[in-house]
């Protein structure tokens, strides 16, 4: 699969939030600024390139030839959470700022399962490392094309006047459905 499918289709087509549902705790929870939904988006890009590479490693390197690939789940959990706990010591000690930039996102990013699930599919789909790589930073592209919308959506949906049955999470649920529902538009691009 060319390179620029797999940019295509993960990001429009097979959107990990809106498509595959993974994701979806930051989706609704961290999307009520723009600013804060671009901060987690690219939270989780970092995170989510960099657990792929160290997965793909762990996955070939020791899993795979020792025969263990039925444990690839807890060794992925275990190196997210492992690899986030790094990334903030090391962003505290040497960029100040990037850290403060980050703040609670990347904590955050720990119990965000888009992480686990793009490495697990980089896996299921026999990926090779720069392929894995492009589905990641596609998949991250895709989650923050996602949220920063959503985001954009719910700032403008703060200046209207609703019903009080549907203030709060049901209409951020329906605009949720709606956009979607949108993205299903995209489904034949796939097919080309």
């Amino acid at each position: 699969m060319s390179y620029l499918m797999i940019f295509i289709t993960a990001i429009f087509v097979n959107n990990i939030v809106l498509s595959q549902f993974l994701g979806i705790c930051p989706f609704l929870g961290v999307s009520k600024k723009i600013s804060t939904a671009l901060g987690m988006g690219m939270a989780v890009m970092f995170v989510m390139v960099l657990s792929t590479i160290v997965t793909y490693i762990i996955y070939h390197g020791i899993l795979l030839p020792y025969n263990l690939t039925f444990m690839n789940t807890v060794a992925f959990i275990l190196v997210i959470a492992s690899l986030v706990q790094m990334v903030e010591i090391v962003l505290k000690k040497t960029s100040p700022t990037m850290y403060q930039a980050l703040g609670i996102f990347l904590p955050l990013i720990t119990t965000n399962c888009t992480v686990l699930g793009v490495s697990l599919l980089v896996m299921q789909k026999d990926y090779d490392l720069a392929h894995g790589v492009c589905f990641a930073v596609a998949n991250a592209l895709g989650f923050t094309l996602a949220i920063v919308l959503f985001a954009g959506i719910r700032e403008r949906l703060s200046f209207v006047v609703l019903p009080k049955a549907l203030q709060g999470a049901p209409i951020a649920l329906i605009t949720a459905g709606l956009l979607s529902m949108a993205f299903m538009g995209f489904s034949g691009i796939g097919n080309w």
